[in-house]
């Protein structure tokens, strides 16, 4: 095998699982911490009321980091109204943003009907981001430059050298094997990332991979969980360890980082279901107290959904007519409870707790 030379395609990039050893002591005793951390994240979204409550709002917020590792940037006022809201959608990020979040979805209803990672799920997933026919690359020259614009990778070249390398990755993900799940979560990741199958969007799909796997192996049951955010506040360290492997086989460092994301993300995913929870329950006791005639648990959930809501949903969910559910509103936001907002021709309601808490990082 020749030497990794960043400026000639990677066609040689070995296969998986690795020839090195990759359980160390240090890797072995991360996977146990980051998989406590995640089998209390999972045990607590199953002990909710409605475990499916939050994750439309959990699935912007992946949405929305995801994206921002690419520089697509937009706002969570801008995201949530624009998912609420009738308007016609301007901001290209936005968009964007919406699309990830929709093919994370169709990641997990395709898991319902075929559990297996395949090449055509990556190439389903990245069609729904990029909202094109993207397939896998034909075409050479593809590198990845760093902001001076010099060359730091160039991926695998040749449709054929990429299919082989992502039916490896098939064969790998979803076959019995000894090595712990979550050490395999990270294999995926770097291997698919390594690869580059896309001419666009690679960085995102890989992610929504990740959450895919973590429900394919049975690790987060609902995977409510948005691991963006950690690759954020360490990008330059994710792309260093990235680099570590490819360059110099160091799998610890990588795997070390990916699990602490794992880890990490969990107890924060934890700490924000605390506060949820408990804000669900302060506004319940304050609408029971000052309105208690209109008071419902379908009503609070409907409010917890997402951070805005309209009178549509309340009528979808039964609550009431038109004019019964916008008495309901009215007098929610006449006693502080909730904000209406206008947004095009359109009433939202916003919900500030859980605005304020999706907001503190």
């Amino acid at each position: 095998m020749r030497k990794f030379d960043k400026q000639i395609p990677y066609n040689d990039l070995p296969i998986l699982p690795p020839k090195i050893e990759i359980e160390t002591k240090a890797v072995l005793r991360k996977t146990i911490t980051a998989g406590r951390a995640l089998a209390q994240l999972n045990g607590t979204l199953l002990n909710l009321p409605n475990p499916t409550l939050f994750l439309d709002t959990i699935y912007l917020q992946e949405a929305k980091a995801s994206s921002e590792v690419e520089n697509i940037i937009t706002t969570n006022d801008e995201l949530y109204q624009s998912f609420i809201a009738e308007k016609k959608i301007e901001n290209t990020s936005t968009k964007e943003v919406l699309s990830y979040k929709e093919a994370l979805w169709l990641g997990l209803e395709e898991l319902k009907t075929k559990p297996f990672i395949t090449t055509n799920l990556c190439i389903k997933i990245v069609q729904c981001i990029k909202r094109n026919n993207a397939s896998i690359r034909t075409t050479p020259g593809t590198s990845l430059r760093n902001q001076q614009g010099e060359t730091i990778y160039t991926p695998p070249s040749g449709e054929v050298v990429i299919r082989e390398k992502m039916t490896n990755i098939e064969k790998f993900i979803n076959a019995e094997n000894e090595i712990d799940p979550l050490i395999k979560m990270a294999l995926l990741h770097y291997q698919f990332e390594a690869i580059h199958p896309f001419i666009d969007g690679n960085g995102r799909t890989g992610r929504i991979l990740i959450l895919l796997y973590l429900k394919l192996s049975g690790l987060l049951e609902i995977p409510a969980i948005y691991l963006s955010e950690y690759i954020i506040q360490n990008k330059r360290d994710y792309y260093i360890k990235l680099r570590g492997v490819t360059e110099n086989e160091n799998w610890e460092d990588y795997i070390l980082y990916m699990l602490d994301m794992i880890e990490q993300t969990a107890l924060k995913g934890l700490e924000r279901l605390t506060l949820i929870t408990n804000a669900i329950e302060e506004m319940s006791t304050e609408i029971k107290t000052k309105l208690p005639k209109i008071y419902s648990k379908d009503l609070v959930e409907i409010l917890f959904k997402l951070p805005y809501t309209k009178r549509q949903n309340l009528i979808n969910e039964n609550l009431g007519t038109a004019k019964t559910v916008g008495n309901y509103l009215i007098a929610l936001e006449e006693n502080g409870i909730i904000q209406s907002v206008r947004v095009g021709k359109e009433k939202l309601y916003l919900n500030h707790r859980l605005l304020k808490i999706l907001e503190n990082k």
